[in-house]
């Protein structure tokens, strides 16, 4: 019986997490737009470098929002409906607001000192990647509300919000933060006009909801918790754009049209298995032990059996649209990509299931920071995966 309910549970989350994966392949179209304008991403010296960051700080927004909002939607603090909600659910919202802006800032920071030492920036060049990614990053804002939207109606149908919704809505903050990218690379390569009244315009509104909610306890709890996040996932995003600035990727169109999938895909499976396990372990129905990983290994499985169909499916798509799809590409491109899959999903695993028993044993909210941490560790695993991988495919 318990082996039936075992495997009841391992297809339950296969084909659940399978559905939200599937939404990855939207991550083929970000990465196929930056392939396409290769030309606008040349023209800086920190555009391909910065291109992880932006990502990952969006990803580590939409993953704080979204782990929460699963949460507090499971144990009841937050009603799945936009109007006459609790006091919990404005006060997160607002909060949002504030930590985009708070990440902006260190993701700018940071880049500016990778910049210095490893990209070889000017002075011009630090002021254009502040603006350019602050302002990205402002209209990022918009991706909140419909973060709203995905969890409440997963949530009403019956649906997991911690297994569809970071799947979701990663691979939409994708799209929407490249094509927002894109457009902030050729605004500013005209006027920094565009770009400056973004930031000003962000920077008033944080100040107007700081004077709203500085008595708030659970506001003050999520900004102070996700400086300890963002400081983290600033650092580590930078690595990983200086990674990715140092593969050769030569003219392999292919490898830039699949790489957000790859890093929205591992980062999925951390969120899939460190989100259901904050649950479980708010429920009482799993110790906030490393040996209960073993009572968690059907989610965990069943997220990564998926993720490696998904990884073939990249393949395919990837090949296709740049017209080079035959057997033996498809043959050869698809075990790059499979055994860039173990090694990155085996380490992103591992490291969700660790800050999900380490935080909660510390008194601090995990929700606070699963999915912002392994989701940026994920970027730079996955990164270092496909390195080694390409690597050993040349030799």
């Amino acid at each position: 019986m318990r082996r039936f309910d075992n495997s009841r549970a391992f297809l339950s989350t296969f084909k659940e997490a399978l559905i939200a994966y599937s939404f990855d392949l939207g991550g083929v179209l970000a990465g196929f737009i930056v392939a396409s304008q290769l030309g606008v991403f040349t023209s800086y010296p920190w555009a391909i470098a910065v291109y992880p960051a932006i990502l990952s700080a969006r990803g580590m927004i939409s993953g704080l929002f979204s782990g929460r909002l699963g949460t507090a939607l499971h144990v009841g603090s937050i009603y799945p409906k936009l109007f006459g909600n609790t006091q919990r659910f404005y006060t997160l919202f607002e909060s949002i607001i504030v930590v985009t802006l708070e990440t902006s800032v260190a993701m700018s920071l940071f880049s500016m000192l990778f910049g210095i030492l490893f990209w070889g920036l000017t002075l011009a060049d630090l002021v254009s990647t502040v603006l350019v990614i602050v302002a990205t990053m402002s209209l990022g804002l918009v991706l909140s509300l419909f973060t709203v939207a995905l969890a409440f109606t997963t949530f009403k149908k019956g649906l997991d919000p911690d297994v569809i919704e970071y799947p979701i809505m990663s691979t939409v903050a994708d799209i929407y933060i490249t094509v927002c990218y894109v457009f902030m690379l050729t605004v500013h390569s005209f006027s920094i006009l565009v770009p400056l009244l973004l930031v000003v315009v962000h920077v008033v509104l944080a100040i107007f909801v700081l004077s709203r909610n500085l008595h708030e306890k659970d506001f003050v709890k999520t900004i102070k918790e996700s400086v300890i996040t963002l400081i983290f996932v600033a650092f580590i995003v930078n690595i990983t754009g200086t990674i990715l600035k140092n593969i050769n990727l030569g003219n392999s169109k292919e490898v830039y049209t699949v790489y957000p999938a790859l890093i929205d895909t591992v980062g999925d499976v951390g969120s899939v298995v460190g989100s259901t396990a904050t649950t479980r372990i708010a429920l009482g129905s799993l110790e906030p032990s490393f040996s209960s990983m073993k009572r968690h290994s059907t989610h965990i499985f069943g997220a990564w059996a998926a993720s490696a169909v998904m990884f073939i499916l990249f393949s395919v798509f990837s090949l296709l649209i740049n017209g080079t799809l035959t057997v033996a590409r498809f043959l050869g491109f698809t075990t790059v990509l499979l055994v860039t899959n173990v090694m990155a999903v085996a380490a992103i695993v591992f490291v969700s299931f660790a800050v999900s028993i380490l935080t909660f044993k510390r008194g601090l909210d995990p929700d606070n920071f699963v999915i912002p941490i392994e989701s940026s560790l994920a970027d730079s695993i996955t990164s270092i995966a496909l390195l080694v991988t390409l690597s050993l495919a040349v030799l």
